[in-house]
């Protein structure tokens, strides 16, 4: 019987990594990935990054009631994916501002940009307000800052 193993993202040279099997659910009739479920790829990566750098989703809401939220997303179609294709999600932070961070997101398969897409996500309130980002979060978000 076949298990399904956690995905382990890492954290290297500036960029988080997070692997991702394409499942028969993730495609088309034709056996292509729906253009719509590489923004679910690039939320799962998100989020797993932000748990690598101990700022969980739950813990950001319920400690400091603040949360991200999608702003803006340019999403470049390159190849398409298939099923069964491992493919890895790279998230690079380009900017860090007082309530938003801009990142570029490439899903890759064999090492080659199938999708890459510019996100900014906006810092807010748990009551819709927008809000600074948590200094904590931050600074950890500064690190990962791809320097040019």
């Amino acid at each position: 019987m076949n298990k399904i193993a956690p995905s382990v993202s890492t954290i290297a040279d500036g960029k988080h990594s997070l692997p991702v099997r394409v499942f028969y659910e993730d495609t088309d009739a034709g056996g292509v990935v729906y253009y719509a479920n590489y923004l679910k790829f690039a939320e799962r990566a998100r989020t797993e990054m932000l748990r690598e750098i101990g700022s969980e989703h739950q813990v950001m809401k319920k400690e400091l009631g603040v949360g991200f939220v999608v702003r803006h997303c340019n999403a470049d179609f390159r190849k398409p994916a298939r099923l069964d294709d491992l493919l890895v999600v790279e998230t690079e932070i380009m900017e860090v501002r007082g309530a938003s961070i801009q990142m570029r997101q490439t899903v890759k398969k064999a090492n080659e940009a199938l999708v890459i897409m510019d996100v900014k996500l906006a810092c807010m309130s748990i009551d819709g307000a927008a809000a600074r980002i948590p200094e904590a979060v931050r600074a950890a978000m500064a690190d990962l800052k791809i320097t040019e």
